[in-house]
């Protein structure tokens, strides 16, 4: 398949000038922070840092770090870098932890966002001949209208469906012709099975490719996301502090997201020292935005974990690219001193065949943290006899043992039992006191 750009020059731009555009861009964009940001400008000044400090990308880590709390400090409107009345739409996150993060954009941002989506969607293989069906809420959340203007900008078909209404959006699938689905990876796979469930054969719907973010998912789930709806499924990345969808994007290769370098700089930190990691390593993914007019964020922790690498793709494309986030170190839960993340438990049960819906339950007893793994057992297995099923949960448990080094009790039960969500799949439930 011949590849296709959005961007040629752009996206396949040499590393020298992918650096020289950043430089330049966060030299410009510090100064404009620091003159008009009261928040930020406190904050370099407790660093000791001036903008004739930032000569180049590399002084990146002279700057101090955002995190959402500053966010939260400044609500709704104090990290704005121009006056409200520049700006043109508001999006803001659910809030569901305190007060909601607010984010501003100017015209030329919205700009700057439905290029960032239209590299997507063209590296998918989408182009204006395309039915593109987002299923991601509209509103607030920015991944509705994220993916829209992008699907919109390179000409295609574009269908607000948003969220919710499952029946509908199969009906919608199959006689608008959609070619690209976009939702999240758990919705991706609500979809198929519901239609499965109805006895509509994937050969009834045209889908070629599927673009799949806003929460953590395994490349397991990928592989069975396209086995069961018959596309091929493709990683987007971003947040409502950055830009939303379309900080960074998967391409055939699937080897990792590539940012988009001529808007954002990445870098990987420990989570503990806040140093930079080597290129390659694990740490923790951090943001800072060199173009955005209204809420141009510098160095923020993002609290997801993943590395990056900066040789170029085999696509052609030259931009960095971000491994596919392995957990945050918010989401990371400690059992017992050991670190697990949602996403390795996730990768034994769709290996030893379970999907699509499972829970994860921590508590406390006797002072001892516990962990519980709830798993829906598919229609062929539900009239096994209780010894059989025994059976199959201590196998379970024990690759959960192996791989985690925790004990989990694992409870396998009745198709359909667990909760779906037609958002963000709910994964854990930490009932241990705070």
């Amino acid at each position: 398949m011949e590849e296709r750009y959005w961007q040629k020059e752009i996206e396949t731009a040499p590393r020298e000038q992918i650096e020289a555009w950043q430089s330049e861009r966060l030299i410009d964009t510090v100064k404009r922070v620091y003159e008009n940001v009261p928040y930020y400008r406190d904050m370099m000044d407790k660093a000791g840092v001036k903008p004739e400090d930032i000569k180049s990308r590399d002084d990146i880590v002279k700057l101090p770090f955002t995190c959402k709390q500053d966010l939260r400090d400044t609500y709704p409107y104090g990290l704005f870098a121009v006056p409200l009345k520049d700006v043109v739409r508001l999006h803001a996150s659910s809030g569901t932890t305190g007060k909601q993060i607010v984010v501003g954009y100017t015209k030329h941002d919205l700009e700057i966002w439905d290029d960032c989506t239209a590299r997507q969607l063209v590296a998918t293989g989408a182009d204006e001949n395309s039915v593109v069906h987002v299923s991601y809420g509209y509103g607030l959340f920015t991944g509705g209208l994220g993916l829209h203007g992008g699907a919109q900008h390179i000409g295609a078909t574009t269908v607000p469906v948003s969220s919710g209404n499952t029946q509908r959006q199969l009906t919608i699938m199959q006689d608008f012709g959609s070619t690209v689905l976009c939702c999240t990876p758990s919705y991706a796979m609500f979809l198929a099975e519901t239609a499965e469930k109805q006895g509509i054969p994937k050969e009834n719907f045209k889908l070629k490719a599927g673009i799949f973010g806003a929460e953590p998912w395994t490349e397991e789930m990928r592989h069975e996301i396209e086995k069961r709806l018959g596309l091929e499924a493709f990683d987007v990345y971003g947040l409502t502090e950055i830009i939303g969808p379309g900080v960074s994007y998967g391409c055939h290769a699937h080897d990792g997201m590539h940012v988009n370098e001529d808007h954002f700089i990445i870098e990987i930190i420990n989570p503990e020292t806040g140093e930079p990691v080597k290129e390659g390593e694990q740490g923790e993914i951090v943001f800072s935005c060199i173009t955005k007019e209204a809420f141009p964020i510098l160095r923020y922790r993002t609290r997801d974990i993943g590395y990056v690498k900066y040789e170029k793709c085999s696509c052609g494309r030259t931009f960095a690219r971000m491994s596919k986030p392995m957990g945050r170190t918010d989401d990371m839960l400690i059992i017992r001193g050991v670190n697990v993340f949602p996403s390795q438990i996730e990768t034994v049960l769709i290996k030893m065949g379970y999907l699509p819906n499972y829970q994860i339950i921590v508590d406390t007893k006797d002072n001892l943290d516990t962990l519980a793994v709830k798993v829906e057992m598919g229609e062929q297995h539900f009239d096994d006899v209780v010894k059989e099923i025994n059976r199959r949960e201590s196998e379970l448990a024990g690759e959960l043992k192996s791989l985690l080094g925790v004990n989990a009790k694992v409870i396998l039960c009745a198709p359909n039992s667990i909760e779906r969500s037609e958002g963000k799949a709910k994964r854990v439930v930490d009932n241990r006191k705070k």
